[in-house]
């Protein structure tokens, strides 16, 4: 990447985070700002970094544009996982709800992926359809627990919005470590990832092992927003957005791209969060709904220009 597309990307994630600290209704206090608003800043930057490493990982293994967590149903897996956990009494901070987040995430992926080959040849449309379905059914069972847990309803609701609210430092650095540890071994591997963007069949002819390989990203992926969701829930069309703006400035090479999306989605789901904030306050929107009503209109964009072969 160009040092001075370098530059800009950075200057525009020093801009979210100054956004970040600075907004609320409660002034520039610099109790609120140390206390308050910096946990929160730091972990709108982890969850968006994971989310945005995902969406790269997953359009680059599947050599699908329209793939994002979200959209794979990934995230509803890992939600309605972390959901079932909060029921249960397991903590954030235990290992067994970190590997239940996980289990859910993957399995989800999977269940998508596996109805999408089902289907006969896996295109993006049988794909995308068949993430919808596994998510739809997915939150359909978290609304029902929800309804079911009254009493606790509400705080999970919150949690199953996308709303980055409680930061718990354990939770901070859990999530950040499995994020970190997924960019690192992503990017020892991003030959691999570059070969199965060509397609599977090209990628074998390339020396990768198509299922293998695909295992693997999967896995990483999955890691990734799994430890986005334990902190920040169902937040979407961050792993979708990201990409697609960061290939502008650095190509498709997997190299750069990986950890470019990982910045652009912290900077963006930061200045998403600060937004949600500061649109009605003293009112707060969750990061969740308004990444919603930003990314539902790319996606039909992604849509009308894939339908005509221009993604």
């Amino acid at each position: 990447m160009p040092k001075s597309k370098l530059i800009l990307l950075f200057c525009v994630l020093a801009a979210a985070c100054l956004f970040s600290l600075a907004a609320g209704p409660a002034g520039l206090s610099p109790d609120i700002i140390i206390n308050l608003r910096l946990p929160r800043t730091l972990a709108a930057l982890t969850v968006g970094a994971g989310l945005g490493l995902a969406g790269a990982l997953f359009q680059g293994v599947l050599k699908n544009p329209l793939s994002d967590p979200y959209i794979l149903g990934t995230s509803s897996g890992a939600t309605a996982a972390a959901v079932f956990c909060f029921l249960a009494g397991i903590e954030r901070t235990s290992p067994v709800f970190f590997l239940a987040v996980f289990a859910g995430a993957f399995g989800a992926t999977f269940l998508s992926y596996w109805l999408a080959r089902a289907a006969g040849r896996l295109s993006d449309a049988a794909l995308v359809l068949a993430g919808v379905a596994v998510s739809a059914f997915l939150s359909a069972v978290v609304m029902l627990t929800l309804s079911a847990a009254r009493e606790r309803s509400f705080s999970l609701l919150n949690f199953v919005l996308g709303g980055l609210y409680a930061v718990e430092p354990g939770v901070l650095a859990i999530s950040g470590t499995v994020i970190l540890a997924a960019l690192v071994f992503s990017g020892a591997r991003w030959r691999a990832l570059d070969a199965m963007s060509l397609g599977a069949e090209k990628a074998y002819h390339l020396g990768a092992d198509p299922e293998r390989e695909r295992l693997v990203f999967f896995g990483l992926a999955c890691a990734a927003t799994s430890a986005a969701v334990a902190m920040g829930g169902t937040i979407g069309f961050v792993g979708l957005m990201t990409p697609h703006i960061m290939r502008r400035f650095t190509g498709p090479s997997a190299r750069v791209l990986a950890p470019a999306a990982a910045i652009g989605g912290a900077a963006l789901l930061t200045a998403a969060d600060a937004a949600g904030r500061s649109m009605f306050s003293p009112s707060e929107v969750p990061a969740g709904v308004i990444m919603a009503l930003a990314g539902a209109p790319f996606f039909m964009w992604l849509l009308w220009k894939n339908s005509r072969g221009r993604v």
